[in-house]
């Protein structure tokens, strides 16, 4: 598909779905993921591969039912995103709910900085413009998507929010650091880096890589490392916090970098095996796995 097309589609998406009545533009986004799911094209294949190593207990008619809900969630991400625009502050609040929250809020508090590191699960945008809306900007790093125009209109659209939005191509961990001594907050994507850098971890008892920035940017700072897991509720979303990832005592810096990041790897792994549906994760996450098979395809 060309640049062109992609940036025509997700435009016209962002100006028609948010016009559509509430009651009805959902369940067209339920229809039009059971319509993909049904397709089952690279993206179905990749999403069902990808469960079938978190919950590999699962039947085959388990393991289909939570890969069409799955698509139904990721759905509803861009059905909120394409819509965030109209919410107000009220409502984005109100429909936002935290467990353990102080693990974000009393460092910001204490001014020594946080780095919140979460995987591509529920409304991660809605998550960060809760607490841009409650007093905690924060800043972030973004894939330089193609084409550039849509590259620009994402980075409007969660500046918008509230949020700070690096270039991941840029020299972003420089500007990081700079947030994170003076105290701010900082939000990171990080279940899923192929780039020559990645942390290798076990992750579900295969070998993937996650970034190195959020345990990096935590022993170079001082600030606080936690972790956060995004899910829907059937208004709106939970945020479930977990405390500060404690950096070694001993070790080297790449050695304290490894173990931190393969303690971030475990707690995301815990809150996919309970909340697996929220995770999209349409993309190759563990290595090897570009050539699997998958079992219905």
């Amino acid at each position: 598909m060309s640049d062109f097309l992609v940036y025509w589609g997700y435009n016209i998406a962002w100006k028609i779905i948010r016009w559509i009545p509430e009651g009805s533009v959902y369940p067209l986004a339920d229809k039009f993921a059971d319509y993909l799911y049904a397709r089952n094209g690279k993206s179905v294949t990749r999403l069902r591969t990808n469960f079938q190593r978190v919950r590999p207990e699962l039947d085959d008619a388990q393991l289909e039912f939570l890969v069409n809900a799955g698509m139904r969630s990721h759905l509803r991400y861009w059905c909120d995103t394409f819509r965030f625009p109209s919410w107000s502050k009220e409502r984005l609040i109100a429909t936002t709910v935290c467990d353990s929250e102080n693990f974000l809020r009393d460092p910001i508090a204490a001014e020594r900085g946080c780095i919140v590191a979460l995987p591509h699960a529920g409304n991660w945008d809605h998550a960060g413009a809760y607490f841009c809306a409650t007093g905690i900007p924060l800043t972030t790093v973004a894939e330089h998507l193609k084409p550039e125009k849509l590259f620009r209109k994402f980075l409007e659209y969660r500046t918008a929010i509230g949020m700070e939005v690096l270039d991941l191509d840029s020299r972003s961990i420089a500007v990081l650091s700079q947030r994170l001594r003076a105290g701010k907050l900082v939000a990171l994507v990080a279940d899923r880096d192929l780039s020559k850098n990645g942390i290798p971890v076990e992750f579900f008892g295969k070998g993937a890589q996650m970034p190195a920035g959020p345990a990096l940017l935590a022993i170079q700072t001082g600030a606080d490392l936690i972790t956060a897991y995004v899910k829907y509720e059937e208004v709106g979303i939970r945020i479930i916090f977990e405390e500060a990832i404690k950096v070694p005592q001993s070790g080297t810096v790449p050695e304290k970098t490894a173990a931190m990041t393969q303690v971030m790897a475990d707690r995301f792994a815990k809150q996919l095996r309970v909340h697996t549906v929220d995770w999209h994760m349409l993309q190759r996450i563990w290595l090897g796995d570009n050539n699997v098979q998958d079992r219905n395809a």
